[in-house]
């Protein structure tokens, strides 16, 4: 008569797949995440203008930080290279938009500023959204791309954790709660003539 295999080990198998499926699903551990949803280059007669939507979600902790104080730091970048068999590509164009969004206490409002601009939300998911929505940013003139020339344009979002305070940047390099960080999204197109004027 053959022994049945003990029950108990896959037993705690189920038992532990399944508290780290709760755990996972818990609100806290929601992780930081951006996701790019719609990119477009266009032209016009001020040369090309790039407009996007993208998600940004903070972690907890990032949520956390705003909340008690600390400004976070946003950099959108954008870049034109134009591919060369022969060589390393061309860079012909490298722009970046920085956010800074902070939450002031007394108004209890969050705050995204971008240059000498500044707006005020009432929640966070307003402000983020404001970071996220980019309409008809001028990033080139026509004149500096050759018409039927192939270039790649190339986006990201990320959080410019160099501009945290010193404590936070020690525990930005060690932990993943503090990284958001989307991934270089590109594409090519051809450059369009200049339109007259």
């Amino acid at each position: 008569m053959s022994e049945r295999p003990p029950l108990w080990p896959g037993v705690w198998r189920v038992v532990v797949a399944c508290l780290l499926a709760v755990c996972l699903a818990m609100p806290g551990h929601v992780a930081a995440d951006v996701e790019m949803r719609d990119v477009r280059l266009d032209h016009g007669d001020e040369g090309y203008q790039l407009s996007t939507d993208i998600g940004v979600t903070l972690s907890p902790r990032l949520a956390e930080a705003v909340m008690r104080g600390v400004a976070l730091y946003f950099v959108l970048e954008f870049e034109i290279s134009r591919p060369r068999w022969y060589w390393l590509d061309e860079e012909v164009v490298e722009r970046a938009l920085t956010y800074r969004l902070s939450y002031h206490a007394l108004t209890q409002q969050y705050r995204v500023s971008t240059g000498a601009l500044h707006q005020g939300f009432d929640t966070l998911d307003e402000a983020l959204k404001l970071i996220g929505r980019l309409r008809s940013w001028p990033v080139i003139d026509s004149a500096r791309l050759k018409p039927g020339g192939n270039y790649v344009a190339a986006l990201r979002l990320r959080l410019d954790v160099t501009q945290l305070p010193k404590p936070f940047q020690l525990s930005a390099m060690s932990n993943r709660d503090w990284t958001l960080e989307s991934e270089w999204q590109r594409w090519g197109f051809t450059a369009q003539q200049a339109v007259p004027r």
